[in-house]
């Protein structure tokens, strides 16, 4: 159950109701619903969210995101990020490997990447010269910009949705 009040379309300030039928399109979450208490920094928030990891591959964004759900234990980024894999082309079995901590079945690139996710997630401040050597190797400045926007995005939206006990707005899948 919810642990705040969700701010649902019918008593949405002008303000929200703005942000729910346009960048929305109608349909908030409850992630957006219980942003919209404060509804400046759900319009931001909105907008730093659409603009973190676009130089990154579709694939990859969903499953770095989806494993740090994982590791988090945040059961609603999990199930949101799911359906983002199912839609980026992940297979089950690449959806399961993630759960496990096997990066055998993603290409070089995404193993290097995945890894140093799974490196940040568990300790902040482990990056080393190393990593950055390897990330080199397979990304350029830009999309390492946004795979750490990325790995602190995702890390900020398990902390907010998880302890808020946000329930899934649609039937769950298991992996």
């Amino acid at each position: 159950m919810n642990r705040i009040s969700l701010i649902e379309p019918a008593q949405a300030s002008a303000e929200v109701k703005e942000i729910y039928d346009g960048k929305l399109k109608g349909k908030p979450g409850n992630i957006q619903k219980a942003l919209a208490n404060r509804p400046a920094m759900l319009g931001n928030f909105l907008g730093f969210y659409a603009s973190v990891g676009r130089s990154l591959d579709r694939k990859l964004y969903e499953a770095v995101y989806l494993r740090i759900s994982l590791i988090n234990g945040c059961h609603y980024c999990s199930q949101h990020h799911i359906q983002g894999v199912i839609r980026a082309g992940l297979t089950m079995e690449q959806m399961k490997s993630l759960k496990e901590g096997d990066y055998s079945g993603f290409s070089t690139p995404e193993q290097v990447a995945l890894r140093y996710t799974e490196k940040l997630t568990r300790k902040p401040d482990s990056a080393s010269d190393a990593d950055f050597t390897e990330l080199k190797k397979h990304f350029s400045d830009e999309q390492i910009v946004d795979l750490h926007m990325l790995i602190g995005l995702a890390n900020l939206t398990n902390r907010v949705t998880g302890p808020l006990a946000l329930e899934v707005e649609f039937p769950e899948e298991k992996i």
